[in-house]
């Protein structure tokens, strides 16, 4: 069994909903837009012979078109509901405005008081989706032969876990910086049986396009 398995974990690239500040979370399955899709490229472009066992995305689209270039490949891949993004419920899709604004400032500011059961209207809360993203993680980490594995997912729901994987409080999710397809580099020690983080957020393979979201 190789001791260390190294994790590379994006968020997906940008969709016409990131670029008006409307939320998806898992209720909208967006496409990325053209600038997305540049970063998707360029992502590829910069890591494409970076050794990869498989790759790990949630059922939505928008992760599969961020790590296409490497699927094409014809590295092996799964796609797993349990790493979809927070369930937004009501709010999902909607033009921004200033109630919905103050909706989910407070949301998230009652997360990060400590409040972390509490959903957002007919969605999920921080808890249940930790919940579902657990047997996921005991599922890769079932499978030290794959030493090198590529994971897209999305932003609230990458909080989520890197909050489970650094062991650290799940109210203090918005302490890890996320922008469309950044990319953290973790490390996972068997003997330790502990992750640690090598760098991250990482953009600089997007330096040459527009800003991202």
């Amino acid at each position: 069994m190789h001791p260390i398995k190294d994790i590379y974990l994006i968020r997906h690239g940008e969709t016409d909903y990131n670029r008006m500040g409307v939320v998806q979370g898992s209720g909208i399955d967006a496409h990325l837009n053209e600038l997305g899709r540049q970063q998707a490229q360029a992502f590829f472009d910069h890591y494409q012979d970076l050794y990869i066992n498989k790759i790990y995305t949630s059922a939505l689209v928008r992760t599969h078109q961020s790590v296409d270039g490497f699927i094409k490949k014809g590295i092996a891949w799964e796609q797993h509901p349990g790493l979809n993004e927070i369930s937004w419920g009501n709010k999902e899709g909607k033009s921004p405005n200033t109630d919905d604004d103050l909706y989910y400032k407070n949301l998230t500011r009652t997360w990060r008081e400590g409040n972390i059961d509490v959903p957002s209207e007919e969605g999920e809360s921080p808890v249940q989706v930790l919940e579902r993203q657990k047997p996921v993680v005991d599922l890769i980490l079932s499978r030290p032969e794959e030493q090198a594995i590529l994971i897209a997912m999305h932003g609230r729901a990458m909080r989520v876990l890197l909050t489970h994987l650094f062991e650290q409080p799940l109210h203090k999710m918005d302490d890890f910086a996320h922008s469309n397809l950044c990319l953290y580099h973790l490390q996972y020690s068997y003997p330790d049986r502990a992750f640690k983080l090598v760098k991250g957020p990482l953009t600089e393979h997007l330096k040459h396009l527009p800003d991202s979201m």
